[in-house]
C-alpha cells in the first residue's frame, strides 16, 4: 500500500547515506544585491540565539511565507478578484521575513558549529515549496488572473526554472547564481506587493500613458527578461559538459536524464489546463498551480537527492497520481467533476512530499547522530554530542549569500526568476 510505503522500506539505501556524508556544498555567485544586503544579514544572525537550530530557522520562514500567502490566495483564488491592500502587505512582510531567515541559516549553522549536509538538503526543500507559494502571490498581487495564459506561464515557468537551477547543479556539481538571481527576484516581488498594498492591485490594471499597455505587462516583460538569463544560464550547462566521466552528472548518467521527471510535471500540466472542459486551470488558478507545484517540489528534491548522493534519480513517483488521474479522467470524458480530482491532486500531493521528506530527514539525522531541530546543550566541561553537528544545519542556502570567506550560501535558485 503506497500510503505505508514509507514505513515498511528506507528510501536512502546504505550506499547513498554514505556519499551523503562525503558531500561538499559548491557554490557561486555573482549576486548584484547579496553584497549589499551582508550587514543586515551578520546583524540578523547576531541577535540569534545561539541555541536555536538553522533548520528551525529555516521552517519558520517558510510558515511565515505559506501562511501570508494563503491568506492572500483566499481573498483571490483565481487572481482575477483584487484582494484587500493589507493581504499585499502582509505577503511583502512575509516574504522578506522568509528570505532574511533563509539568509542566515547557514551562518547560524557554522556560528554554533552545526553545519551538515542535512541543512543543504532541508533548505533546498523549504525553497522547493517556497518557490511555488511565492510565485502564486506575485501573480495574484499583480493581477495577472486576468490573462491566464500569463499566469500559467509565469507560475509554471519558476517552477520550472527552480528544478533547472537543480538539474545544472547534478550536471556540474556546482551551484551558479547569476547577476540577477533569487534575491534579485525576491525583493522585486516584495516591491510588487508594496505597490499593491499602497496604490491598490488594480493599479496593475491600468494603462500605460502613450505605451497603451498595462503595468502588469510591464511586469511580465521584465520577468520574462529574469527567465530568459537564467535559461541561457542553464543552457550553457549542455555545452561545458558535466563533472563526471565523459561529460556526465555527478552520478555518470546523461545529462539529460533529469528532463524526464520535469517533463512529467509540466506537460500534464499543460494539457490538462487547455483541455479542460470546465476551465479547470481559469476558474481555479491558485489551487491547480499549488496542486502541481506539490509534485514539482516532490520530483525537485529527489533530484536534490541524487546530486547530493551522486546517484540516479527515479523518473516514476507516487506524486504523479494525481496528475495522471485528471488526464485519465479528461481522456474519459470528465466522468469525475474535475475540480474533485484537482483537490485530491493538492491533498495527495501535500501529503506524499511531506511524508516523504519527514522519512529521508528522520534517516539522515539516524545516520549522522543529529537532530533536526534542535542543537544539542553540552554542559561546561561536558563531552560535545558526536557530530554536534545537530540539526540542521544549513549549509548555506538562503541565498548565495553566505560567502564571507569564500563558503557560499544555498538558496536555490529559481525562485521566480
Amino acid at each position: 500500500m503506497p500510503l505505508l510505503a514509507y514505513r515498511e522500506k528506507h528510501i536512502l539505501s546504505a550506499q547513498q547515506l554514505r556519499k551523503l556524508s562525503e558531500h561538499k556544498y559548491s557554490c557561486t555567485s555573482a549576486s548584484l544585491l547579496d553584497p549589499l544586503l551582508q550587514p543586515w544579514w551578520n546583524w540578523l544572525v547576531a541577535q540569534t540565539p545561539l541555541w536555536l537550530a538553522p533548520n528551525l530557522i529555516t521552517i519558520v520562514g517558510l510558515i511565515v511565507n505559506v501562511v501570508t500567502t494563503l491568506i492572500l490566495i483566499c481573498y483571490s483564488p483565481n487572481g482575477v478578484d483584487a484582494p484587500p491592500r493589507w493581504t499585499c502587505l502582509l505577503c511583502a512582510l512575509g516574504l522578506f521575513i522568509y528570505q532574511s531567515l533563509d539568509s542566515i541559516d547557514g551562518k547560524q549553522a557554522r556560528r554554533t558549529n552545526t553545519s551538515s549536509p542535512l541543512g543543504e538538503l532541508f533548505d533546498h526543500g523549504c525553497d522547493s515549496i517556497s518557490t511555488v507559494f511565492v510565485a502564486v502571490s506575485a501573480c495574484i498581487s499583480c493581477q495577472l488572473g486576468h490573462y491566464p495564459n500569463w499566469l500559467f506561464f509565469q507560475c509554471f515557468c519558476a517552477i520550472a526554472l527552480f528544478y533547472c537551477a537543480h538539474w545544472q547543479t547534478y550536471v556540474s556539481g556546482t551551484m551558479r547564481f547569476g547577476r540577477i538571481d533569487v534575491t534579485e527576484a525576491q525583493f522585486s516581488i516584495i516591491a510588487i506587493h508594496l505597490v499593491s498594498a499602497v496604490l491598490g492591485p488594480e493599479i496593475w490594471l491600468t494603462k500605460i500613458p502613450i505605451v497603451g499597455l498595462s503595468w502588469n505587462y510591464t511586469i511580465l516583460i521584465f520577468i520574462t527578461f529574469g527567465y530568459t538569463l537564467n535559461i541561457i544560464n542553464f543552457l550553457k550547462m549542455f555545452t561545458e559538459g558535466g563533472s563526471g566521466k565523459n561529460g556526465s552528472t555527478v552520478a555518470g548518467t546523461s545529462v539529460l536524464s533529469p528532463s524526464i521527471p520535469l517533463t512529467l510535471v509540466v506537460l500534464p500540466a499543460l494539457m490538462i489546463a487547455h483541455k479542460s472542459p470546465q476551465n479547470i486551470f481559469t476558474e481555479h488558478a491558485s489551487v491547480y498551480i499549488m496542486a502541481f507545484g506539490m509534485v514539482a517540489a516532490k520530483v525537485t528534491n529527489k533530484l536534490v537527492i541524487a546530486h547530493m548522493t551522486k546517484s540516479e534519480m527515479d523518473y516514476l513517483d507516487w506524486s504523479l497520481l494525481g496528475p495522471a488521474l485528471l488526464f485519465l479522467n479528461q481522456y474519459f470524458n470528465c466522468i469525475v467533476p474535475e475540480i474533485w480530482l484537482l483537490w485530491f491532486t493538492l491533498i495527495w500531493g501535500t501529503q506524499d512530499l511531506l511524508r516523504y521528506c519527514a522519512q529521508v530527514c528522520l534517516e539522515i539525522c539516524q545516520h549522522l547522530r543529529i537532530d533536526l531541530f534542535r542543537i544539542p546543550y553540552t554542559p561546561k566541561g561536558g563531552t560535545p554530542h558526536p557530530a554536534t553537528a545537530s540539526v540542521s544545519s544549513q549549509s548555506n542556502f538562503g541565498s548565495s549569500a553566505d560567502k564571507n570567506g569564500g563558503t557560499a550560501h544555498r538558496k536555490s535558485k529559481s525562485k521566480p526568476h
